[in-house]
């Protein structure tokens, strides 16, 4: 039978730190599911598995020949590099756009039509083939780089973090799928933040933490000792208070009873397809709403109008924060009451800084800093800091060298440092683990508590709302458009 064992294996990972797999054994046909907090070492886990790491110590062993590994930061580097080919997403006249299609970029290694359209037609992304891929939403690009991992076919499939970024609908296929291909004899491991995505298919289960591979097991034992550790952390988040803004005095003043909201008729097209349209909403003082709808629906689209980072804004009725778009106002007069946390800023976010000046840029919505900081911002992004576990000299180490997970949850600090007018989050728990999570979820309650802040949420997992949600704006399906309910959950 065809294995892949590991036996007191070290890994390294950088000069201070190692992988510690003590023993570890995957069978051909099997199906894991790897758990564990931001930074225990998953994604280290899943490369050690390929036969992508140094190894220090120990013995590892494998009969796949065809292991395959794909992952969040894959999918970065492929976005990336596809709009670098053009290097703007604004053409000249007769200037060719070079990027890659969905099929050249599923057909990368291997070449065959046919199972590529095989292969989109079971992702329901078959008529996405002929479309420049830089160019899909972000459930869409998943699915594309899923279509390319089994290309080949893998006799060991590794899938870091495989249901990120997918809607409901999508992600329940892809388990299906998954389900099937286990069935067919693949060998496929899971890499996951949430406990409560593991397939039903899925038969044993590993938990890291602090980068050591600490429990083994079949899935039910394993399951129960995690939900104890999130409820004993639960407990412990009772009476959680946020650090205070910087000078509450000085924060922007808004009329009384003004909505923060007003979009007529809001139309948005890209080369004359409709990303928007004709859409009417409202959001008044006290509501917070929840949108929804699946992938490519343009959610990110609508929020990009109200941040002021799209252009077609200043060709809508829009008005935001009483002012109408185009009547002389900046873009910091929108985004001083604002704070924003969203898949595209966190790719955006490259800068070379260190964690303590990423949240610190949340004063001045900027990505940097590039004005004097006071003392009192600095006492209170160290509590932040506080709050978010990070001891102070993670704190003074460069953003990029935090796992992605840990990068997300500054980042969310960093919108809610000013205590906003409006507080945007466009899948904020996308690679969170389930502690974090619930971390977040409570951030976000108690600043709502406080009664200033208003809130937009988008997220594919209903679960993931806030109890403060009192609305829903659901992006449905209607041939090529979209059209649009508006429901109120509860009176705020």
């Amino acid at each position: 039978m065809t294995v892949l064992q590991i036996t007191q294996g070290t890994f390294r990972l950088s000069d201070t730190r190692v992988l510690t797999l003590s023993d570890l054994v995957v069978k051909r046909g099997e199906s894991w599911a790897f758990v564990g907090a931001n930074g225990s070492g998953k994604s280290s886990l899943a490369r050690a598995l390929a036969g992508e790491l140094v190894q220090l110590q120990g013995q590892r062993q494998s009969e796949f020949r065809h292991p395959t590994r794909i992952s969040f930061e894959q999918l970065q580097k492929l976005v990336s590099d596809e709009w670098q080919r053009n290097n703007t997403d604004l053409l000249s006249e007769g200037e060719d756009d070079t990027g890659r299609t969905t099929a050249e970029i599923i057909q990368d290694e291997v070449q065959d039509a046919d199972r590529c359209r095989h292969l989109a037609e079971q992702f329901g992304i078959a008529h996405l083939l002929d479309r420049r891929f830089k160019y899909l939403s972000t459930g869409e690009t998943r699915k594309t780089l899923l279509c390319q991992a089994l290309m080949p076919e893998p006799d060991l499939l590794i899938l870091d973090e495989p249901f990120d970024g997918l809607d409901v609908q999508s992600r329940a296929s892809l388990a299906t799928l998954l389900g099937e291909l286990n069935q067919r004899g693949y060998t496929l491991v899971l890499v996951l933040n949430r406990f409560d995505e593991i397939p039903e298919f899925v038969e044993k289960v590993g938990v890291l933490a602090e980068c050591t591979l600490t429990h083994v097991g079949e899935r039910a034992a394993i399951l129960a000792e995690a939900l104890v550790a999130q409820l004993a952390h639960s407990e412990r988040l009772a009476g959680m208070a946020l650090p205070e803004a910087d000078n509450q005095a000085q924060l922007p003043q808004l009329p009384e009873g003004a909505s923060r909201i007003i979009l007529k008729d809001g139309v948005v097209s890209y080369n004359d397809r409709p990303i928007l349209h004709r859409l009417s909403w409202e959001v008044k003082p006290g509501q917070h709403w929840q949108i929804v709808g699946p992938n490519g629906a343009g959610k990110s689209t609508l929020l990009s109008l109200i941040t002021g980072d799209h252009p077609q804004g200043y060709s809508n009725d829009l008005t935001l924060f009483g002012i109408r778009r185009g009547s002389g106002e900046t873009i910091w007069d929108i985004k001083q009451h604002i704070g924003y946390v969203s898949s595209s800023l966190h790719l955006d976010y490259r800068v070379s800084i260190s964690v303590r000046n990423v949240i610190l840029s949340g004063y001045f919505d900027s990505i940097g800093i590039y004005q004097a900081v006071s003392d009192r911002q600095v006492t209170l992004a160290n509590q932040w800091l506080a709050r978010l576990g990070i001891d102070r000299q993670s704190a003074d180490a460069p953003f990029q060298s935090l796992s992605w997970g840990q990068q997300r949850l500054v980042l969310i600090a960093r919108a809610l440092v000013k205590h906003p007018t409006l507080l945007i989050l466009d899948e904020p728990l996308q690679g969170l683990d389930p502690i974090n999570r619930q971390l977040v979820r409570r951030f976000i309650d108690v600043l709502i508590g406080e009664g200033r802040t208003q809130l937009l949420f988008v997220s594919h997992h209903a679960e993931d709302a806030p109890r403060c949600i009192t609305h829903r704006l659901t992006f449905v399906p209607d041939g090529d458009i979209y059209r649009y309910q508006q429901q109120t959950l509860s009176e705020a």
